[in-house]
């Protein structure tokens, strides 16, 4: 179930980009599903995670092995004095014993390493989905600062296409020359944010490629659509799907182990039997005789109390340890709730009002200045409510998607972005 969960999950976020969008390559643009794909191939936490679970698998095989026979050879009566000296009177045993675990110690340390390979196995799909959450924010971030900059190279246009028109009201005597070294101060100052922007995108794109195993940054750029979004469940839908998350469901296993180590504990002190049997050869008299040798340890110092009272606060405390997980996780995920649903009406108020506005306002003081209603100040100060508007919904567009893919990355299931039918 896990693991269908985590393909799930990885399947839905893939859905933030087109799905006709080409598959990335040294020289072309880099798709999310890509990213997750080379993400989870070059990953040495999955690689490491893997390797715990053979680790466990080879000790829980070792669990299950039978302990092995002992040979001996025993000579007594001989290379001593008088009628004792050489071998004459040696009396030679050869003999094989055997130790026989009862009361369920074999099938304890079995079950020990048996509920050790179920936590591992499930502490690799924990990884997994952390994986994926990290490289889909990672993917984002590049995302967002991509449209950053591509709002600054708008900004920089639109400032820039005032300038013949502003040389004319110079040259007219409408304006004074002070007014072309403001329209020269505003460009260079939304060039030197652009410049800003640029060095977050190399950082972040710089992140996205070292989760992808690939530090030298061999793609072009990333591709996708941040304007989709889709109204979030309930927060009690997501609490309840933390309960499926790997980082709690390995709580169950990491109980049955500590549950049967207790049981190993307890079962230690009950002794074993030791049988053995073996051939006795007299050289004195030519004779041979059968030895049989049965013997039980006597629990009367060492009764394992000790590690049957660790093994007791070890399970004892294991609820306590999945509710502080389980509280970390709710908090997680209740900060980045918060985050989709103030984002969402964030871009609400943006889109109704303050773009369509804003752009509107801009529009009309442009037109406005050419005819000499509206000074350079005020188009410069209305072209920078534009930007600021654009600047926010990208921002909260990028907060949106990001607090998605963590709250993803902790319920193991699509949350918003599957739900192509509402974009």
């Amino acid at each position: 179930m896990l693991s269908k969960c985590a393909t799930r999950f990885a399947c839905a976020i893939a859905l933030l980009v087109s799905p006709w969008l080409a598959v990335a390559s040294h020289s072309q643009t880099l798709t999310l599903r890509a990213s997750l794909q080379r993400a989870l191939a070059a990953s040495p936490r999955l690689t490491a995670a893997e390797r715990d679970v053979g680790i466990a698998t080879g000790q829980r095989i070792q669990a299950g092995a039978l302990l092995n026979p002992e040979v001996s050879y025993e000579q007594d009566n001989s290379f001593g004095t008088g009628i004792y000296r050489g071998t004459k009177s040696a009396e030679t045993t050869l003999q094989i014993s055997q130790i026989f675990e009862l009361f369920g110690k074999r099938e304890a340390r079995i079950a020990v390493g048996q509920a050790a390979l179920d936590g591992a196995a499930i502490e690799r799909k924990a990884v997994r989905l952390q994986i994926l959450s990290e490289t889909a924010i990672a993917f984002l971030y590049v995302l967002g600062s991509q449209r950053r900059i591509q709002i600054f190279d708008e900004q920089v246009t639109a400032l820039e296409r005032l300038t013949p028109l502003l040389q004319r009201r110079v040259e007219a005597g409408a304006s004074s020359p002070a007014e072309t070294g403001r329209a020269e101060v505003a460009v260079a100052l939304v060039k030197a944010d652009r410049e800003r922007a640029k060095a977050a995108l190399s950082s972040a794109r710089r992140e996205l490629a070292v989760l992808m195993g690939d530090p030298s940054l061999k793609f072009a750029g990333v591709s996708g659509r941040l304007d989709a979004t889709t109204r979030a469940p309930s927060f009690q839908a997501v609490i309840a799907a933390i309960d499926a998350n790997p980082q709690l469901v390995k709580w169950n296993a990491i109980y049955a182990k500590r549950n049967a180590e207790l049981l190993l504990a307890r079962l230690t002190p009950y002794p074993d039997v030791r049988l053995a049997a073996g051939w006795r050869h007299f050289n004195e008299t030519n004779n041979d005789a059968v030895r049989l040798t049965l013997s039980v340890p006597i629990p009367v110092f060492d009764q394992n109390q000790g590690d049957i009272f660790a093994a007791q606060e070890s399970l004892a405390k294991t609820q306590s340890e999945r509710e502080a997980s389980r509280n970390t996780l709710i908090v997680v995920a209740g900060r980045a709730y918060d985050t989709v649903q103030g984002s969402l009406k964030e871009l609400s108020v943006l889109r109704e009002a303050g773009i369509p506005k804003a752009q509107a306002a801009a529009n009309e003081i442009e037109q406005g200045y050419g005819a000499g209603r509206f000074s350079l100040l005020e188009v410069l100060d209305a072209q920078a409510n534009v930007m600021q508007t654009r600047l926010r919904e990208q921002e909260a567009l990028q907060n949106y998607h990001v607090a998605v893919a963590t709250i993803e990355g902790l319920v193991g299931n699509p949350f918003a972005l599957a739900r192509e039918s509402a974009r």
